[in-house]
C-alpha cells in the first residue's frame, strides 16, 4: 500500500512554485469625469436637461416669461448684431466720404474755371485755399470740398431744424468767405466783389437764418393759481337753533 505523504518523484513542492504577479489596476479612460459630467447633467434634475426644458418652453411661455438665461443670451446676441451693423455702416460711410472728399472737384483748385457771376466768389475762395494749404497732409480739392458742403449743410440744416449752432456755423462760415474774397481779389476789384460777396450772403441768410429774432421776450403775466375742487368733500354745518318766539304769550298771537 502506497503512502500518500511520502514524496513522490515526480510531485513538486509547492515552495518553489512561480508566484503570480498582481494585476495591475485599470486605467481610467480619458474624459472619464466628462463623461459622469455629461451623463448626470441629462438626468431628470440635470443642468442640460432644465436648459433643454427651458429652451422647448420658450412658444409658450413667451417673451416675458422665459427663462432670464434664455433672455441674457437673446439680449446678448441682439446687441452684438446691432454693434457689427453699426461698425460695419460707419466703416463703410467713412469709405465713401473719404472718396468724396478726394475725388470731388475734379478741376483744379486756384485756377479760374468760370466767368459766370458765381465766379466772383468762388475763384477767390479756390485761389486762397490753392494759397495756403499747401502744407496740409490733405489736398486743396478736399479742403474746397469742405467749405462747399459746410455752407450747404449750415444753409439747408439751418433753414429746417432752426437750430442755433447751425446758425452760428452759417454766419462763421459767410464771415470766412468774406475775408477769403477780401484776400484773393485784385485791388482794383477787390470792394465790388466784397460788396456783391456780402450781398449774396445776406440773401442766403435769409434761408439760413429764418424766424429769428432779435426782440426781447417780454415775460407774460403768471397766471392765478387754479385751486382743485372736489365734489366729493362736504361740509356740514350744523342747523341754526331757532330763535324764541318773543310774541308767545300775546293774546293777539295767531
Amino acid at each position: 500500500m502506497q503512502n500518500d505523504n511520502a514524496p513522490r518523484p515526480d510531485r513538486q513542492d509547492l515552495a518553489h512554485l512561480p508566484v503570480p504577479l498582481p494585476k495591475t489596476p485599470p486605467k481610467d479612460r480619458p474624459f472619464a469625469a466628462l463623461r459622469n459630467w455629461w451623463d448626470k447633467a441629462w438626468e431628470d434634475d440635470g443642468v442640460l436637461n432644465l436648459m433643454w426644458m427651458d429652451i422647448l418652453n420658450v412658444p409658450q411661455d413667451g417673451p416675458r416669461n422665459m427663462a432670464p438665461w434664455i433672455r441674457t443670451v437673446v439680449m446678448l446676441v441682439g446687441a452684438s448684431f446691432v454693434i457689427l451693423a453699426v461698425l460695419a455702416a460707419g466703416e463703410a460711410a467713412l469709405q465713401a466720404l473719404h472718396q468724396l472728399l478726394t475725388a470731388v472737384p475734379t478741376v483744379q483748385v486756384g485756377v479760374d474755371t468760370s466767368d459766370s457771376v458765381l465766379a466772383i466768389v468762388d475763384q477767390p475762395v479756390r485761389t486762397y485755399i490753392a494759397q495756403h494749404s499747401a502744407g496740409l497732409p490733405i489736398a486743396a480739392s478736399t479742403v474746397y470740398t469742405l467749405w462747399l458742403a459746410t455752407g450747404i449743410t449750415a444753409l439747408v440744416l439751418g433753414y429746417f431744424t432752426r437750430s442755433n449752432a447751425l446758425r452760428a456755423m452759417w454766419t462763421g462760415w459767410g464771415a470766412a468767405t468774406v475775408f477769403m474774397v477780401w484776400t484773393a481779389t485784385p485791388d482794383m476789384s477787390r470792394t465790388v466783389a466784397v460788396a456783391l460777396t456780402v450781398l449774396v450772403w445776406t440773401l442766403l441768410s435769409a434761408l439760413a437764418l429764418s424766424g429769428l429774432s432779435l426782440r426781447r421776450t417780454v415775460g407774460r403775466p403768471a397766471h392765478p393759481a387754479k385751486t382743485s375742487t372736489r365734489p366729493d368733500v362736504h361740509i356740514h354745518m350744523p342747523a341754526p337753533a331757532p330763535a324764541a318766539d318773543q310774541n308767545s304769550n300775546s293774546p293777539f298771537r295767531n
